[in-house]
């Protein structure tokens, strides 16, 4: 093995063990001696690669932010032969059929995009960027499809719907009645519910008042 060889496994192994603990705490919690002591990492070679915990959680961020944006580039392809709103509930469903098997990468991303510490807000901004430009290219294929409501262009309409997808699931969650089945095919159900409801309203423009 040459040593270019062993240091990308050595920073492999790191990555791992770092995905391991953002993976089941939040950021606040994990720190670089728990990610020695828990999975036999000495703290020369951590330290030798890593300056410290920031560094760690940035390149688990960008790992899992480069393999979604692969995921939804090539899913997005398929589903953008689809009846425009049809592929715009499929977009919305993307996200989480990609981290159902994944759950230590899901901890990781909702904490990057949802809870970000704040010292690292713009970093993770920065690695998003190229997920929010693909997803803009996209939705802007399809708005272009749409009949849009008067008043309304593409310009806000692709505004609205990724403010609304930054926090989608975390909705449905509010929604999804609590005494009911939470099994994924149910979820997805309500997900479509609930998507037709926020792109097309729930008030008649014929009812009194409107």
């Amino acid at each position: 093995m040459t040593q270019k060889e062993r240091q990308a496994r050595s920073r492999q192994m790191i990555l791992q063990a770092a995905l391991e603990e953002f993976g089941r705490a939040d950021f606040e919690a994990v720190t670089m001696d728990r990610i020695c002591a828990g999975h036999g990492i000495s703290k020369g070679m951590l330290y030798h690669y890593y300056a410290n915990k920031e560094e760690l959680f940035l390149a688990c961020a960008a790992n899992i932010f480069q393999e979604l944006n692969r995921y939804l580039q090539c899913e997005m392809e398929q589903i953008a032969q689809q009846p425009a709103f049809e592929a715009i509930k499929q977009y919305f469903l993307l996200r989480e059929t990609f981290f159902q098997t994944r759950p230590k990468e899901k901890h990781v991303f909702e904490n990057a995009v949802l809870y970000p510490p704040k010292h690292l807000t713009e970093q993770i901004q920065a690695l998003r960027r190229p997920i929010r430009e693909e997803n803009d290219l996209f939705l802007r294929r399809l708005l272009s499809r749409m009949e849009l409501r008067e008043g309304i262009d593409q310009e806000q309409v692709a505004r609205y719907v990724n403010s609304i997808y930054a926090v989608f699931w975390t909705i449905l969650e509010q929604y999804h009645p609590k005494s009911g089945a939470s099994d994924l095919h149910t979820m997805l159900s309500e997900a479509g519910e609930l998507l037709s409801m926020v792109l097309f309203g729930v008030a008649s423009p014929q009812s009194p008042g409107v």
